[in-house]
């Protein structure tokens, strides 16, 4: 199993409030980087777009709980299935938050796909916190 951990950011809102954010996948294009990405479809539950210089990734919402938990998985527009949990934890009004990325990879693709699905993941991070910062 594949593991990608994204850096944790701080961000002053509760968790609800983020929670819901990304209870719609219209809201999940915000925080991909726009220069690297194309053929953005998106509905409430469910977006798909494609990486420059890789495959189509598709997302849809498949559970968590609120307000600290958001579970998407891949759809079958992306090349392989995994699980992309989004962690919210509240702190005195603000929320640190953070993604976990797992996926069962043969060794050839992980050593492909590894560093660019953490800078992608890092730039999440970072416009959630620049979203809602």
């Amino acid at each position: 199993m594949t593991r990608i951990e994204s850096k944790q950011v701080e961000i002053a809102k509760p968790a609800g409030e983020l929670y819901d954010f990304l209870q719609d996948m219209t809201n999940f294009g915000q925080l991909l980087p726009q220069e690297r990405i194309s053929d953005w479809k998106a509905d409430a539950g469910e977006c798909s777009f494609k990486v420059q210089g890789a495959a189509t990734i598709g997302l849809k919402l498949d559970g968590g709980s609120r307000p600290d938990h958001v579970r998407m998985k891949a759809t079958d527009r992306s090349p392989f299935p995994f699980t992309l949990d989004v962690h919210l934890k509240e702190e005195e009004g603000r929320t640190r938050a953070w993604q976990e990325f797992n996926a069962d990879l043969n060794p050839f693709i992980k050593m492909m796909v590894e560093k660019p699905l953490k800078n992608l993941f890092d730039h999440i991070a970072d416009r959630m916190a620049e979203v809602h910062g």
